[in-house]
């Protein structure tokens, strides 16, 4: 199943990529917790968000105020039903134009081939400088 996993999760970058967020939803589970680790008084998108609704809603923040020059998962690595993939954005925010470079952890936990639990790890102070200007 984790050769699975990780097709999945490269399924869901490339819909990203493409601003297919319909697929992406489709691809998770119908409860599940999806969070960018960090204060959401510090950037709109961190905080945790459950469900299709709220996790539409990350991704209208992502769209509505992160421009990416670069986004690239670089290596995928699965253990029992997690895959844990590690990465970088080269991004600028639209309200400051001040950019953001840094490296990310993505955590995805999968039950019955659905994304149950997503959890991405980044330079969370880097993102509040940038949103901030």
């Amino acid at each position: 199943m984790s050769n699975a996993n990780i097709a999945q999760v490269q399924s869901l970058y490339a819909a990203f990529g493409r601003g297919d967020v319909a697929t992406i939803i489709a691809g998770l589970a119908p409860d599940a917790d999806w969070e960018s680790v960090g204060r959401r008084s510090d950037y709109p998108a961190f905080g945790s968000r459950r469900g299709a609704a709220e996790i539409e809603e990350f991704f209208q923040i992502v769209a509505e105020h992160e421009d990416f020059s670069d986004f690239s998962p670089r290596a995928f690595y699965a253990a029992g039903d997690k895959v844990f993939v590690l990465g970088s954005y080269t991004l600028k925010m639209r309200n400051t134009g001040k950019p953001v470079a840094c490296e990310w952890v993505h955590v995805f936990t999968f039950r019955d081939g659905k994304v149950t639990r997503w959890r991405e790890h980044t330079d969370t102070a880097q993102f509040a400088a940038a949103w901030r200007g």
